[in-house]
């Protein structure tokens, strides 16, 4: 039996990680009383000196141990969410600051170093006489990709892995379309590169810049040059952001290791993931599901009703009850807590959670016609010889984002009500529908589509509409057209844009309806209509879009067949597989 509570530096938990952990509500009773040995200092793979706090039971025997590290320091919200509430289930945690950040030596990498400084911690635990050999690590987010860094090359102690929000690919963070030549994720780029500047110094410096880039938002995203009106906002010239301004494509040198995703197809870690219908990481984490699951890893998903933070603040309970239980089962031999379905969705609009064998579930895509006589209708008959319908998109006064993934506080569903009325958004609805329709995978939309310039974004919303008239968005997506094929000189191109996958159900007297616009600004920077680089465009041209037909929205649709289709699937892998323990239920909202 090991206990590390005799040593020098141990101290009680910082006053106020005790005082926020008594704020957390719906955790499980606590088991053991906590101690904390903080700032230790930590070799990294090169030895620069990595700070580190190690949180731990106040109690003799031994305990497996959660590694967490964070380029966003070792304070609120680590210490009570992490450091305590695990530390209290019979846990050592240990949570390091990266390189360049949180008061550890070096120079800030995003990437460059995660995987070596990971491997090196484990070295360090290797020497500790508390440490018993089993590991585990947890953490969203920048510290969920921390995890898939330690992966590419896994320690033989790492026994489980818990991502929660979390992103295994820098580049495709921000250009969530996957294109490389855009659209660049603007409004996110500036909050996420905030907090790596910032977090780590402390909730009060980080609040002042989160306050300063605020005031400078609307400047920051309506004056040409961006690579030049951002610096102010965010109080001075940041690297990270202008290296991803400047390199658009995924192939080029600077991203070289940025994407450690491939860690997820020949992982033999035990993984959990959780995420939100409205995460910033929600098609990373599919991917990373999909990866898991073809590469016959145990895995798991959770998919809640959350945005990126709402995930670890109102969703607290739920992440938390599935990690622990997770660990638990993996690190602790205690699997009293699991369940046997890998997946677990909340369907919106129902409100429900929904047990699944896998992700996305069998479904039929059904086609909803855009209009041809201008009504703005969804049918599901295509028209025929019905002219094109055009917008114009002006990215002087470009068209507003709403809600949606972001990482403010504006995301999540809103009321699309004055975005609807705009004169460059075209919508189409079906009329009520007379019974409950459940849409569950990656909705699309089939268009044929020709712009005057050559230039432009096409984005693409799927909205839920009440009996009230209120139209509410379920997902979206963008897609950058290729300027010689949506030119219009050889006809329409055809375009397809697919859209996040969701879990909805659109209730009976429901309408749904289909967005199309230039683009949802200052989500994604605006398509200035020039080509010119992203950072030192100054012209910004107006474009004309036209849709021609047939051009239709694309819905993954549950039905009886499906459902059928999901029950053999299930009954099969029953029969040809050792029952596995998954993931904890949780309690339905």
């Amino acid at each position: 039996m090991t206990t590390a509570t005799n040593h020098p530096t141990t101290k009680k938990p910082p006053l106020s990680a005790r005082v926020l952990r008594r704020t957390l509500r719906g955790m499980p009773e606590r088991r053991h009383d906590v101690a904390r040995e903080g700032g230790l200092v930590v070799p990294a793979a090169d030895g620069s000196p990595l700070l580190t706090d190690h949180y731990f039971p106040r109690a003799a025997g031994d305990f497996p141990t959660l590694l967490v590290r964070s380029p966003y320091g070792r304070g609120i919200p680590w210490a009570p969410m992490f450091g305590m509430l695990f530390a209290e289930q019979g846990f050592h945690v240990v949570l390091q600051s990266s390189r360049g950040t949180g008061g550890s030596g070096g120079t800030y990498a995003p990437w460059q170093h995660e995987a070596a400084d990971g491997r090196a911690a484990v070295a360090w635990l290797r020497r500790q006489p508390w440490f018993t050999g089993v590991l585990g690590t947890l953490g969203p987010s920048a510290l969920g990709y921390a995890q898939w860094a330690l992966a590419t090359d896994p320690p033989p102690e790492l026994r489980a892995m818990v991502i929660q929000v979390g992103m295994h690919d820098l580049h495709g963070f921000f250009y969530p379309s996957g294109c490389a030549s855009g659209p660049f994720a603007l409004e996110n780029a500036l909050v996420s590169v905030v907090g790596r500047m910032h977090y780590g110094r402390g909730t009060l410096a980080f609040a002042r810049a989160a306050l300063r880039l605020q005031r400078h938002l609307r400047r920051i995203t309506r004056t040409l040059p961006l690579g030049e009106t951002y610096v102010p906002g965010l109080g001075g010239r940041a690297p990270l952001l202008d290296e991803a301004m400047a390199r658009p494509d995924p192939e080029d040198a600077h991203w070289q290791g940025a994407d450690v995703g491939a860690a997820a197809a020949r992982a033999a870690v035990p993984t959990s993931l959780i995420t939100g219908w409205h995460d910033v990481c929600l098609d990373q984490t599919l991917q990373q599901y999909d990866r898991l699951r073809r590469a016959g890893c145990e895995t798991s998903l959770l998919v809640g009703p959350w945005t990126h933070n709402s995930a670890m603040q109102q969703g607290w309970p739920d992440v938390f009850a599935e990690t622990l239980a997770w660990l638990r089962a993996h690190l602790c031999d205690d699997a009293s807590g699991l369940r046997e379905t890998p997946v677990r969705v909340h369907v919106g609009g129902r409100q429900e959670w929904r047990d699944l064998a896998d992700w996305p579930p069998a479904a039929t895509g059904r086609r909803w016609y855009l209009d041809g006589a201008g009504d703005g209708t969804l049918s599901p008959r295509a028209p025929e010889g019905a002219p094109p319908l055009s917008f114009r998109h002006d990215p002087a006064d470009p068209t507003p984002s709403v809600g949606g993934p972001l990482l403010s506080r504006t995301a999540g569903p809103r009321d699309n009500a004055a975005l609807e009325a705009r004169d460059d958004v075209l919508t189409f609805t079906t009329p009520p529908l007379t019974e409950p329709l459940d849409v569950l995978g990656t909705v699309a939309v089939e268009l044929r589509v020709a712009t005057d310039t050559g230039y432009a974004d096409v984005f693409a919303r799927l909205c839920d509409v009440d009996e009230r008239g209120r139209s509410v968005n379920v997902c979206d997506g963008i897609r950058r057209l290729d300027p010689a094929a949506a030119g219009g000189a050889s006809g329409p191109a055809e375009v397809t844009v697919a859209m996040s996958p969701t879990a909805h159900s659109f209730a009976a007297g429901h309408r749904v309806r289909l967005q199309i616009s230039g683009g949802a600004h200052p989500r994604f920077a605006r398509n200035t209509g020039t080509g010119e680089p992203l950072a030192t465009a100054t012209r910004l041209v107006p474009v004309v879009v036209s849709l021609h037909h047939p051009s239709a929205l694309v819905l993954p649709q549950a039905g009886p067949e499906a459902e059928g289709v999901e029950r053999a699937e299930r009954a099969v892998r029953t029969r040809s597989q050792t029952k596995k323990a998954f993931m904890p239920s949780t309690s339905d909202r």
